[in-house]
């Protein structure tokens, strides 16, 4: 997902730099809402992982 987010922005600055400026916008608007999920996602389980602390992890020999 933050592969995604990063080509969109790429994409916005390539677009911006060409002079389409519509395609650069909803480009960047793509890139946030993607950058936005996955950083939410990363809390959630990055608190998941702390509050669960490895009490269910089997180690194998």
């Amino acid at each position: 997902m933050i592969r995604a987010a990063i080509a969109f922005f790429v994409l916005a600055i390539v677009a911006f730099l060409l002079g389409a400026n519509g395609i650069a916008g909803v480009s960047m608007d793509i890139g946030k809402t993607l950058l936005v999920a996955f950083l939410i996602l990363a809390a959630i389980s990055f608190l998941g992982a702390m509050v669960i602390g490895g009490r269910n992890q089997k180690h194998l020999p």
